[in-house]
């Protein structure tokens, strides 16, 4: 792949100042690739583009229906070489890459496409017409965990707005974006609505998030870096979205199946490699019942195969970086230090595994809630057993972290598991291991963000709401 230019105002053109970044396979650590480093001089070019497009007549609803309807279709074209990249750049299993990464685009643009047929965009109150207008420029800022799902629920509902944008996706993982440009292009969206620039977050991120001409920032990524957004975008006044960190509880109740609760969270927690925001890796049990889940959840995590991301029967590739391999290390070693019970996994490469970003999917049991593995997001294949009293203590322990992105309960007694979903600080509560709901709100309390994302809500975080008083009925 070319990755050396970026697309803006329809056309792929070089950066200003040539400045390249080595893309590596975490798999080997061999060098897969390099990507083009934008400056602020790239932003500003991207920025004119994108005023540019909005001074133009806007697109109407249907003709912005249409478009998406085409996005989805040439992402499904395109399917594969998603995927194919997906697993070169970040280590995904190659049958999850197109199961969970690649399908994913398509599935969530027809989805907003359902909900545009219906969404109010205005209305008569009184004697005002209150309407909801494109908020404008929208800056959008990916990560490299699940690339493909985030740039499109944040592309597709600012382009359904009416916004001009501008993307900036991982530099760990930018391959991805490239093929996306091509298929914005391939689907006739008009020259300025969609630019793509590469880039670091220090140098192109603080660049967008501190641009006076752009509107709004969307951004997901560490909480850390989140910060580092809003501080850089304070003094121009303009939105940020911000989809953060977590360190989501599993509350299991002692009426539980535990053996199924107990396999569905193992799985749930180590899928992507434990690299997911909302992946429940505080598993929450009765204290009668730990060393039981704790048999349980080492025997489901010894079952899993790790290994090269193109092998058959791989369930685990490895995580995305050495970078990142190294700090799940040195939060291991921290559980052990603590006084974590290691009932699986552990420190160093899994056996057979000389090389490579690869990590023993690990489960501590006997965790208490004030240790850091209870306490911080560790992004990578571990599990913490923590064990509670009665059901109150379970909401306390669940409740008590700086993160509210997500919660699971897992009960016999659906009121009973109602009831406690309604107690948990999150801003998605799972009740009973459900089926995906690509139209719920995604987004989360305390440090794990502020605004929505996927449907309708994704939608509504671009645009402003505009009073003509005095408009009258007729």
């Amino acid at each position: 792949m070319d990755q050396t230019k970026f697309y803006i105002d329809g056309q792929w053109v070089s950066p200003e100042f040539p400045r390249y970044i080595d893309i590596l396979n975490p798999a080997d650590e061999t060098v897969c690739g390099k990507v083009a480093a934008g400056s602020a001089a790239d932003v500003d070019r991207a920025v004119d583009a994108a005023k540019a497009a909005l001074a133009r007549p806007p697109l109407s609803l249907s003709e912005r229906i249409a478009l998406l309807y085409r996005i989805a279709e040439e992402m499904e074209k395109r399917e594969e070489d998603l995927a194919q990249v997906i697993t070169d750049e970040i280590g995904v299993p190659l049958w999850y890459a197109r199961k969970g990464h690649a399908a994913a685009g398509p599935a969530h643009i027809r989805i907003l496409c359902k909900e545009l047929e219906t969404f109010a965009f205005e209305w008569i109150q009184g004697d005002t017409l209150v309407t909801r207008v494109p908020i404008g420029i929208a800056a959008l800022i990916t990560p490299w965990n699940v690339p493909i799902n985030q740039i499109i629920i944040k592309v597709a509902p600012a382009l359904a707005a009416g916004c001009a944008t501008i993307l900036k996706p991982s530099e760990i993982a930018p391959g991805n974006a490239t093929i996306i440009a091509e298929i914005m292009e391939a689907a006739g969206v008009p020259a300025g609505l969609f630019n793509l620039i590469h880039g670091d977050g220090p140098e192109v991120g603080t660049a967008l998030s501190s641009h006076p001409e752009i509107d709004m920032i969307s951004f997901t990524g560490s909480t850390r870096a989140g910060v580092a957004v809003s501080q850089s975008a304070a003094p121009t006044v303009k939105r940020v979205g911000l989809e953060l960190g977590g360190k989501s509880a599993n509350i299991l109740l002692d009426d539980v199946d535990l053996e199924d609760a107990v396999t569905k969270g193992v799985r749930a927690c180590f899928m992507n490699s434990g690299q997911a925001c909302s992946a429940p890796t505080r598993m929450l049990v009765p204290h009668a019942l730990m060393d039981q889940a704790a048999g349980i959840a080492a025997r489901t995590a010894n079952s899993l195969t790790v290994g090269p991301p193109r092998a058959e029967g791989t369930d685990l590739g490895p995580v995305a970086s050495a970078a990142q391999w190294a700090r799940i290390q040195s939060f291991i070693e921290t559980g052990l230090s603590e006084g974590g019970r290691l009932v699986a996994g552990g420190p160093g490469l899994p056996e057979g595994l000389n090389c490579g970003a690869y990590v023993r999917p690990t489960v501590f049991s006997h965790i208490t809630p004030e240790m850091t593995l209870a306490q911080q997001e560790i992004f990578g294949p571990v599990l913490v057993l923590i064990g509670y009293g009665d059901d109150d203590e379970a909401i306390r322990i669940a409740n008590d972290t700086a993160y509210g992105l997500a919660a699971y309960v897992q009960g016999k007694d659906l009121a009973r598991v109602r009831a406690i979903g309604r107690r948990l600080r999150a801003g998605r509560v799972l009740l009973n291991y459900p089926a995906l709901d690509r139209t719920a709100p995604f987004g989360g309390f305390k440090q794990s963000g502020n605004g929505r994302e996927q449907g309708r809500y994704g939608l509504e975080e671009f645009l402003e709401y505009s009073a003509l008083i005095g408009h009258g009925t007729e």
